[in-house]
């Protein structure tokens, strides 16, 4: 397969064949994010080469190439309109939900063509956890919401333990322990933001995504979703989109930057990977022009 492959929404891919077991992860040669720069040694969860999306034909997003890392918090960042969430839903395929949307280039899950023929979305799914913008608990009881995902996947073992587990890991058991049969929608907007992260981990995925997932929460319940990501880290890796940029700098190892190129001849607009970097090394003293002048509020 190459790099210019278009892909369907359902990943259909004849020429490429799957292997029938997935291997692990594979360690990162460090120069192929940096020709110049020293990176740590790291393993590589999702590798991205030219991965671009298109809509109707149109490109919303094109030639993303960058490598994503085991137990990191990578952050994208970038104006309103260049693709950063639409590149975080190709990493567990929600795309495909969308008919007249195509990937196009390469995308690697520890090694395997995440969009070949053999690989099962649904399985992509629960290994590749998603948290969305907007709190979504379910209209069930609160037990019932973390319960949801491991009763559908037919997971073994003592149901009560699993969610208990779950909620300790979005720091929500100590606050609703003694409410468990209560309504998820009675939670406030933090604690059930917190409800769908226990939600997503209750399935014991390998990653996390988050889709700004503190934009609806005040300062409070923002810093809360904030130490949990720290904390999540040490056993998962997560790759988040926010418009903060001061977050990304709290919680991020990684960051992307993402712009919008426009044609004006032909009308359109793409999103672009600016910049890739450590995110230290990024706010401080990033490569890019359009970068700095995009965290120094230049632009954007």
């Amino acid at each position: 397969m190459t790099n210019e492959t278009d892909r369907t929404p359902e990943g259909q891919d004849s020429e490429a064949p799957e292997p029938q077991d997935q291997p692990g992860p594979i360690a990162l040669h460090p120069e192929r994010l940096h020709k110049d720069r020293q990176v740590e040694h790291k393993e590589r969860v999702f590798e991205l080469n030219k991965l671009g999306v298109s809509y109707g034909g149109t490109m919303a997003v094109s030639e993303v190439s960058m490598d994503v890392f085991r137990k990191n918090v990578t952050a994208l960042i970038g104006p309103s309109g260049c693709g950063k969430s639409t590149v975080l839903r190709c990493l567990n395929r929600m795309n495909d939900l969308i008919p007249a949307a195509k990937v196009h280039g390469e995308l690697l899950y520890h090694g395997v063509d995440l969009y070949g023929s053999r690989v099962d979305p649904v399985l992509v799914r629960q290994k590749i956890g998603m948290v969305f913008q907007k709190p979504n608990p379910f209209p069930k009881s609160l037990y019932d919401n973390v319960a949801f995902g491991p009763r559908t996947i037919g997971m073994t073992g003592d149901m009560d333990e699993i969610v208990e587990q779950a909620l300790r890991g979005a720091a929500l058991w100590d606050e609703v322990k003694d409410k468990l049969r209560d309504s998820g929608l009675a939670l406030s907007g933090g604690q059930q933001q917190r409800l769908c992260i226990a939600r997503a981990i209750a399935v014991r995925p390998e990653v996390l995504l988050m889709d700004e997932p503190c934009s609806a929460l005040d300062p409070i319940a923002t810093l809360k979703i904030e130490d949990l990501i720290r904390e999540l880290k040490s056993d998962y890796s997560i790759v988040i989109v926010t418009h903060n940029m001061q977050q990304a700098a709290r919680v991020s190892d990684m960051t992307g930057f993402f712009s919008v190129d426009t044609d004006e001849k032909k009308g359109t607009r793409t999103g672009v990977l600016v910049e890739y970097d450590d995110t230290d090394r990024l706010f401080s003293n990033p490569s890019e022009r359009r970068t700095e002048d995009y965290i120094s509020g230049r632009f954007g």
